[in-house]
C-alpha cells in the first residue's frame, strides 16, 4: 500500500507526532492553517468515512476522545477550536486515509472555504 498516512503510522516517514497509542497517532500538519493544526488518524486503513464499517465506530471515537485532549495540551479548548473530516475530493481530501483535523488558535469563521 503506498498511503503516506500509513507510511507515518508505521515510523517509515517522518512527522511531528504529538500523540500516539496502539490506536491512533496525532501529529502536526506540514501546512497548517492555524496556530494550532493538528492531524488524528488510525493506525487502521480507512480510506473515507463511506469506507467505515460498525467495526471502525471504537477506533474514530477515540480520535474525538484524542482531539479534545490535544485541544485542552494546546490551550485552545476553552478558546474554541475545529475539529474537520473531509470525504472525497471536492470537500478537499487529498490523503485517501480517515483524518480528524484539530484547528485552532484563531477565530474561525463560518461558513468555512
Amino acid at each position: 500500500m503506498d498511503c503516506i498516512f500509513c507510511k507515518v503510522a508505521n515510523k517509515e516517514i517522518r512527522a511531528t507526532v504529538v500523540y500516539e497509542d496502539d490506536q491512533v497517532v496525532a501529529f502536526e500538519d506540514l501546512n497548517p492553517q492555524a496556530p494550532v493544526h493538528v492531524l488524528v488518524i488510525p493506525r487502521k486503513h480507512i480510506p473515507t468515512v463511506l469506507d467505515m464499517t460498525s467495526e471502525d465506530t471504537a477506533v474514530v471515537g477515540h480520535m474525538f476522545e484524542v482531539a479534545g485532549r490535544i485541544a485542552r495540551d494546546r490551550e485552545v479548548a476553552q478558546r474554541g477550536f475545529r475539529m474537520v473530516i473531509n470525504c472525497n475530493a471536492e470537500a478537499g481530501q487529498s490523503v485517501y486515509h480517515i483524518h480528524l483535523h484539530v484547528i485552532g488558535g484563531r477565530a474561525m469563521h463560518w461558513p468555512p472555504g
